[in-house]
């Protein structure tokens, strides 16, 4: 199944959204929602977008400064602001009944989102986050934080570099048209969404622990998929999420921060009969 693309405007701001659906539910109220991160795209979901498609609605938007969405100065590089542009889009699709797949930062901005709209949320699906209280900014996000030396970090990266980090924080070398992607998405005007989101939350643990704890009376189903080798996001974070949702949760062994990069058929064996579950329980 091929997706399909439309530009979806929310307050003026570009973002495209790539679609699969079976005949006939092209417009379903209920969705299954992608949700990327830093740094990411629409393209991370690639592998499971269409196999979601084959039986439920499937969306994975390009989130402002990332892929090929818009990267306005203007933008609210934030955690509220990501989560309303979210939410604008999903009005436009008519997407009323939604399952979340969330990963990196797509967790707050999901979130957010189901904090503020409980009735529209009926599942979670949580790729290496969730609600991480204590947690500690990794060294990226150390340097990306501060002035004047996040813009010089940005700024002198290459390509051979961002590859050199990228393979030595995972378990496994990442395919090179993976990372390439990345890169050639990382123009500048991206660069300083970057570092404008990430200046943004003073305690991004903190506020997913928040988060969570609203949404803790719905005990949402969720799906909780970790990599234990993550350099970012510590796999100690996994089992607490049952703190706060009828959680299921695995850890996989050798995978890093992108559990769906590196081990791509476990990541479908786990997360397919998840969804098909819910979007049937939904339907119900």
């Amino acid at each position: 199944m091929t997706p399909t693309t439309e530009d979806l405007l929310v307050d003026g701001v570009r973002s495209p959204v790539r679609s699969c659906a079976p005949e006939g539910q092209e417009r379903a109220p209920e969705a299954v929602v992608f949700v990327h991160g830093n740094p990411g795209s629409s393209e991370d979901w690639s592998g499971l977008l269409p196999q979601v498609g084959a039986f439920a609605r499937a969306i994975a938007p390009d989130m402002p400064g990332y892929g090929k969405a818009e990267r306005p100065d203007g933008f609210d590089y934030t955690v509220t602001g990501y989560a309303r542009h979210l939410g604008g889009l999903l009005d436009q699709l008519g997407a009323t009944r939604v399952h979340f797949v969330l990963h990196d930062f797509g967790g707050p901005w999901g979130l957010q989102y189901a904090a503020d709209h409980p009735d529209r949320v009926a599942s979670l699906t949580l790729l290496n986050m969730g609600a991480m209280p204590g947690y500690r900014w990794h060294r990226f996000a150390r340097i990306w934080r501060t002035p004047i030396l996040g813009e010089i970090f940005q700024f002198t990266a290459t390509r051979g570099a961002f590859r050199l980090l990228l393979n030595n924080d995972n378990p496994k070398p990442f395919p090179e048209a993976f990372v390439d992607r990345m890169y050639e998405d990382a123009d500048w005007p991206m660069k300083k969404a970057v570092l404008k989101l990430y200046r943004a939350p003073d305690d991004v643990g903190d506020l997913t622990a928040r988060l969570a704890e609203q949404l803790k009376p719905q005990n949402l189903p969720a799906l909780v998929v970790w990599g234990d080798g993550d350099a970012y996001l510590p796999v100690s974070y996994a089992e607490q999420q049952s703190q706060y949702f009828d959680a299921r949760i695995h850890i996989l062994p050798g995978c890093g921060h992108w559990p769906m990069i590196d081990d791509p058929e476990k990541v479908s064996d786990l997360v397919l009969p998840f969804l098909r579950e819910q979007v049937g329980a939904a339907a119900g």
